[in-house]
Order: C-alpha cells, then sequence, then structure tokens
C-alpha cells in the first residue's frame, strides 16, 4: 500500500459520520440502490439501512458489492425495527414525503442525529413510515416534472446534509470510536485476511503506522500491495 492511500483510508475513517444515515424502504431497482448507497460513501456515512419485507436486497447484492466495501448496509423486514433502533439513539426520521405538514429539505437541521427515509420507485414512502417520522421534508421544483429519481433526491439530501456539518465543524472531529476505526482499517486494507481471521474466530493483528502487519502469521503471509 502507498502512503498516501494508507494516509486516505485513515483520514476517510476519522470523518466517517455515524450520527447520519439513510434508510431505504422498499428501493428495488439496482442501479438506485446502488447510487444511494454511492452517495452515503461519498459524504461519509458510516452506515446505511435497507427495508425488505419480502426478505433479502435480491438482485441489488451484485451491484453494490463495491460501496458495500466501504458502507456497512444493515437489512430488515420491516420499517418499525430501523426506526425503532433510530429513535432510541435519539435520532430525527425525515421522510422525503410531500404533505401538509413537508418542509423545505433546506430548512432542516441536520448537524443532529437524523436518518433520511426514502421511498420506493413507483409508491414512495409507506403511510406507516410516514406516521411514524418525525418531519416530512421535500425538494422543491419548479418545472413540470413532479419529483426527482429516488437516487438523484437523496443525493441533494445528503450533500446538504455534509454542507451543514462541514460548517459546524462535525468532520473534524471522529465520529467513530478508535476500536473501531482500527478494525475498519484491517478489513479494508487486508479483506482476505480479515475473511480467515473471521472464520477462525481470531482477533485482527495489529497494524505499524505504515499499514503493516505488526506480527504475521506463517499462513498469513501477506502485505499490502
Amino acid at each position: 500500500m502507498s502512503p498516501e492511500r494508507h494516509q486516505r483510508f485513515i483520514d476517510t475513517l476519522k470523518r466517517r459520520q455515524t450520527s447520519l444515515t439513510v434508510v431505504m424502504e422498499n428501493v428495488h431497482k439496482p442501479h438506485n440502490f446502488s447510487a444511494i448507497v454511492r452517495s452515503c460513501e461519498a459524504v461519509g456515512v458510516h452506515r446505511a439501512h435497507a427495508v425488505y419485507p419480502e426478505g433479502g436486497i435480491g438482485n441489488n447484492a451484485g451491484t453494490t458489492v463495491g460501496a458495500h466495501k466501504w458502507v456497512q448496509v444493515d437489512t430488515h423486514r420491516n420499517i418499525q425495527t430501523p426506526f425503532q433502533q433510530l429513535k432510541a439513539q435519539g435520532f430525527q426520521l425525515l421522510t422525503a414525503h410531500l404533505d401538509e405538514t413537508a418542509v423545505d429539505f433546506r430548512e432542516v437541521d441536520y448537524t443532529q442525529p437524523t436518518a433520511v427515509v426514502m421511498g420506493s420507485e413507483l409508491h414512495g414512502i409507506s403511510e406507516e413510515a410516514a406516521q411514524l417520522a418525525d418531519h416530512s421534508i421535500v425538494i422543491p421544483m419548479l418545472g413540470l416534472t413532479e419529483s426527482l429519481n429516488v437516487s438523484v433526491a437523496t443525493a441533494l439530501i445528503l450533500f446538504e446534509a455534509q454542507r451543514q456539518r462541514q460548517l459546524a465543524g462535525m468532520y473534524e472531529q471522529p465520529e467513530l470510536d478508535e476500536a473501531t476505526r482500527k478494525t475498519l482499517m484491517f478489513e479494508w486494507a487486508y479483506p482476505d485476511l480479515a475473511r480467515r481471521y473471521q472464520s477462525r474466530g481470531e482477533p485482527y493483528p495489529e497494524l505499524d503506522d505504515e499499514g503493516y502487519l505488526v506480527t504475521q502469521n506463517s499462513r498469513d503471509s501477506q502485505r499490502l500491495p
């Protein structure tokens, strides 16, 4: 691994936002799912959520392998599960949904712990999600088109959140704890070795300041390219 790539991993992990997430409710089209996860990664989202009552991501999984290397995506069978988890952690739940209470997405304070909830391509947010959420947000449209593609809309909202968080200095102090950053550093840098240690139920070895293994098992004599 080049010193530049090693430093990029360090910097990226320090900027990861645990207090910003996206909940995708029945986003089934592979290119939309993939694009949303990519946008999550671009603004530093650490973990996203996908809700599929029928079970599993299905064909989406194969198209998001690259993004999944950097963003953790938890899947759920119902909307209540991630909503309950996030509310217990103090998140505000924002649904991209047009109703009488909806506000311009730029008027929201994204420096609070925030979950952006996006609905399916055809039907949007479910009635259940709308009722359980804290607020509804909309992207003002000045043309004849009534709505944006779900992945485009998600990107706009996330980059507004990034803008506010950067102004507030939230990317300057790590939200991920040091132990988690070390774990992810090893998994990002040594994915094959990480799977071996996981399969054996063994803890990961330490990495030195240049990203190399401090102690190497003879079975695991691998160095980064």
